[in-house]
């Protein structure tokens, strides 16, 4: 079953710190070919276009384009605050190999 990706309260709450929402913008999550793997995720505050999906928490949105929503069934977006950085991270189930940069991938 196709189920669309999933965001997490994190990364909602970091898209409202940021005031996302307030500036017309959501964080647009989009797969794209390349990178060291054979795909890479571009992740970046976008305006929502009428053909993304949209998913909504905390008054903020994530948006996917049709393009990239079967590479990201089942996802889980997060945000990440660690020692090495903070950033959006996604948990791919579709992946089934990763490089250590964790933004490319392959299927």
């Amino acid at each position: 079953m196709n189920l669309p990706p999933k965001v997490t309260e994190r990364a909602f709450a970091r898209l409202a710190e940021i005031g996302a929402a307030d500036q017309g913008q959501a964080l647009r999550v989009a797969v794209e070919g390349g990178g060291c793997s054979g795909f890479q995720y571009e992740i970046a505050l976008d305006a929502p276009r009428p053909d993304d999906l949209v998913l909504e928490g905390a008054g903020q949105k994530v948006v996917v384009d049709a393009v990239s929503l079967p590479f990201l069934e089942n996802a889980v977006i997060d945000f990440s605050d660690e020692l090495i950085g903070a950033r959006f991270v996604i948990d791919n189930p579709n992946a089934t190999s990763s490089c250590g940069c964790g933004t490319s991938f392959s299927i």
